[in-house]
This record gives C-alpha cells, structure tokens and sequence, in this order.
C-alpha cells in the first residue's frame, strides 16, 4: 500500500513566488547567453534563456504534481532528472566537428548544461547554489578568456600557411616544422575552398630571426605559396 504524502510539506505555490523563480532564472540564464551571442556561439542569448527558464518551469512541475495528486507516490526528481538528459542533445547540436578534426562548441555545450543546473536549482529555490554557481560561470566565461589571450600571445603563437593542400601536405608540414626544431601544439584548417586553404598552427614562439628560416623551409614544400607568423 503506497504511503499518502504530507501536504503540509509541500512547497507553497503562489504567483508571486511562480513568476520570482521563473523570472530570475530566465535573468541568469540570459547573462550567461549574452557573453555566448557577443563570441556569436551556436547559442546565444535566446537560446540560454530558454533553457533557463524552461528548465525551472520542469522544477517547479516536478514540485506541483504531488500537491494536486496526493495519492500517488510521486518523485518530484523523476521529471527534473530528464532535463539532465534532454539536455545533452541540444548541446550536442552546438559541437561542430570539422572535417579536418577541429572541434568546436563545447564552452557553449557546457554553458547550456549548466544553465539547465541553474534553472534547477531556482526553480526548487535553492537561490545560494543558483547564485554563486552563476557567479563561477561568469568568472569562467569572462575573466578566463584573459588567461586564454595570455596563453596565446605568451607561450605559443599562430603560423598561418596557405596554399593548395593534398591529403599529405599537412603531415608533410608538421614534419618539416618538428625536423627544424619547433614544437608542434595543434594544427588545424580554416574555412576555405579546395583550391586555396589555409592551415592555423599553434607552435611554441620562436625568435624573429628564425622566421624567414622556416619560411623559406615551408616554401618549399609543394603547393605551399605563403607563410606569415601571428605573434
């Protein structure tokens, strides 16, 4: 026999407290899509929004239920525990996966992930944990992507290289880059046609006056017809 659930625990609905969770968790929510619209991310400011709020509406149903059907043993976390899972395929959406193997997207997978926790957590009223998990998203998002510029313009730098690729020309590359002593952190193609492409590689810096030396190396390389380094 199904023990009847004490109403008296249950959460007090009224509007004011329904349009207060909603409202906050779409105001969250949307600060965070902000800093993804201003990158212009897969999702931007709508799309955090929506699932803020909609995620605190799932809580706030996951709450209701039991007060209006008291004689079935309901969970209140059953619902709530699907967005976990919904969730996963709206921010696989937002992975790009490039045919050159770059991969792109996941900050604004995990951004909605976690916008979905936040919308959770107001929505059942657990404002603290709503609040300071807010707090490290945007130190996160923000304040990281300064160490990101640091890493980028100190401890390595960008070697653009243009020309007309075949399907060894980039290991052909990254050879010739490893035999002239350079470390090699990742390469990856930029947008481009078949005709002309053109390949970012991250490397450690090098001295001015090595350059122009592996330049010329690249140079000769077939179908390789510029090389420029980015500091």
């Amino acid at each position: 026999m199904k023990q009847a659930i004490d109403l008296s625990l249950l959460p007090h609905f009224d509007q004011a407290t329904v349009v207060l969770r909603l409202l906050l968790a779409a105001l969250l929510s949307g600060v965070i899509g902000w800093e993804r619209e201003r990158l212009r991310k897969p999702a931007g400011f709508r799309t955090h929004i929506l699932v803020g709020m909609g995620s605190s509406l799932i809580m706030l149903v996951s709450l209701y239920v039991p007060s209006i059907c008291p004689w079935t043993n309901v969970d209140p976390g059953r619902i709530a525990a699907q967005v976990v899972v919904g969730i996963g395929f709206l921010g696989a959406g937002t992975i790009l996966h490039g045919r050159d193997g770059a991969v792109s997207g996941l900050t604004t997978a995990a951004s909605l992930w976690v916008v979905s926790a936040i919308g959770l957590a107001v929505g059942i009223g657990f404002y603290p944990a709503a609040l300071v998990g807010w707090g490290i998203v945007m130190v996160v998002l923000l304040a990281l992507n300064r160490a990101d510029d640091f890493i980028e313009q100190n401890l390595y730098h960008d070697l653009l290289v243009r020309g007309r690729f075949t399907i060894h020309t980039l290991e052909e590359v990254k050879d010739a880059l490893r035999q002239a002593g350079v470390r090699v952190l990742k390469a990856e193609f930029e947008p481009g046609t078949n005709q002309e492409r053109t390949l970012l590689v991250h490397i450690r810096p090098e001295k001015v006056t090595r350059r122009e030396e592996l330049s010329k190396t690249l140079l000769k390389l077939r179908g390789i017809r510029e090389v420029l380094f980015q500091s």
